[in-house]
């Protein structure tokens, strides 16, 4: 095996965890937080019906989920997730502190994440019952958080009759805020 095909497994498990980050800070996160951005309080607490879920619970949701999965899961920390009150959030939590909850979890699941050997990726891991890799793990949250932000948007678009201008992103800075701290570096 020659020298640049030597680290090709640790380089690939390396770019898994890189991203798999990624994907959660850098995509969905801002995305995210552009839906809530362009709603109040009532609009993100809104059901369709009894049968469905509000934006607020599939935020509450996606925190629950990714502490389970990752917080505990693979850092260790006590499981102490209630599923069902993810859903039965009724009571409006404020926009801010919604917001906050998301960022605080995120910024937790990363320091996870990015502390992880690439060597461990094939490890097991007992997660709501179940053995799974490390691997598995990261890919299910990531894919979870996918396809809630996907509801969210799309929630959200509903709600507002508009489009949430995602390809105006520069960076990781949605492109308004990155224009405005522009300006006001070059004052």
């Amino acid at each position: 095996m020659n020298n640049s095909n030597r680290h090709q497994p640790e380089n690939a498990a390396r770019a898994f965890i890189g991203n798999a980050c990624h994907f959660l800070s850098a995509e969905y996160l801002p995305k995210i937080e552009r839906c809530l951005e362009q709603l109040n309080d009532d609009q993100i607490w809104w059901r369709a019906n009894p049968e469905s879920n509000s934006i607020g619970n599939l935020v509450l949701h996606l925190c629950g989920n990714a502490r389970q999965w990752i917080i505990a899961g693979l850092a260790g920390q006590t499981d102490n997730r209630r599923r069902d009150a993810e859903f039965a959030q009724t009571d409006v939590i404020p926009r801010n502190e919604l917001r906050e909850i998301l960022r605080t979890t995120l910024a937790e699941v990363e320091a996870v994440i990015t502390a992880l050997d690439p060597e461990t990726l094939l490890e097991k891991r007992m997660i709501q019952g179940k053995e799974v890799e490390i691997l598995h793990a990261l890919f299910h949250v990531t894919e979870h958080f996918s396809m809630h932000t996907g509801q969210i948007i799309l929630l959200t678009k509903l709600l507002t009759a508009s489009d949430l201008h995602f390809y105006e992103f520069e960076g990781d800075i949605p492109s308004q805020q990155w224009r405005s701290e522009r300006t006001l570096r070059s004052d």
